[in-house]
């Protein structure tokens, strides 16, 4: 789940000829030659994702190199689409800077000779003692909120049915939501505080659902609509606003 991305999966079973991880191909589609870098992972799907620096698939080591070049023909367009889309606005570190902050908009502040953070009112005021520049102590502290706030969320969201993740991690991808292993580790992108709590409910609510479901079939649906009844809106939103956060 832009620069959201969508995660597409789509399992294998024929084994390829060895290739090493992380490496730069071509593929032809109908458009022209798309530049694409393969990894290698321990895993059962084919993930696709594109972003600022280019096209990434990552796919398991026993899929066959035909097979993943046919998936990405299959999905051209929406690749395309993904590649077409607006660059994030770099955000500028500094006093007086509106940052994002839970579907609101908070003014940055400093207090210089102290090393708290404080938000109230619309504000956020950082101390920048002993040398932390602003941007270090920013995302420090919002990774620290992020972790709590994920941790609530997801005890919410998974309790009432069931569904229990062996622990819960901060990513700091940009352009994926999250993700889940496995192991039934849950990884949620910090930068999803910048979006209002219900779209961090439909990303979490995502996430529980390959608890079961590691794939996105019909049966991973209803079982995302069980968690967030409003999900196909949901992920409109998330798409739509993805595209106006500031790169941090």
């Amino acid at each position: 789940m832009s620069r959201v991305l969508e995660q597409l999966r789509l399992p294998f079973e024929i084994p390829p000829a060895p290739e090493m991880a992380g490496r730069t191909r071509q593929v032809q589609l109908a458009s022209g030659v798309l530049n694409y870098r393969l990894v290698r992972a321990r895993r059962r799907t084919i993930g696709l994702t594109v972003e600022p620096e280019g096209v990434q698939v990552r796919a398991p080591r026993h899929a066959a190199l035909t097979d993943i070049e046919g998936f990405m023909r299959e999905k051209e367009r929406w690749i395309k689409k993904r590649l077409a889309a607006p660059r994030r606005v770099p955000f500028v570190w500094q006093a007086g800077a509106r940052l994002p902050w839970l579907g609101r908009t908070v003014t940055l502040t400093l207090r210089n000779g102290e090393t708290g953070a404080w938000l109230s009112e619309g504000n956020l005021a950082f101390g920048l003692a002993n040398g932390a520049s602003l941007r270090e102590r920013a995302l420090g502290w919002m990774r620290g909120r992020a972790q709590e706030f994920f941790n609530d969320r997801v005890a919410t969201l998974s309790g009432p049915n069931g569904l229990h993740a062996s622990s819960i991690g901060l990513s700091d991808a940009q352009t994926r939501w999250g993700s889940c292993g496995r192991n039934g580790r849950i990884l949620l992108s910090w930068r999803l505080m910048m979006l209002p709590p219900h779209l961090i409910d439909y990303v979490a609510a995502h996430e529980l659902a390959h608890l079961r479901e590691l794939n996105h079939s019909p049966r991973f649906w209803d079982i995302v609509a069980l968690l967030y009844p409003d999900h196909r809106a949901a992920r409109r939103e998330l798409n739509a606003r993805a595209l106006t956060l500031p790169d941090l």
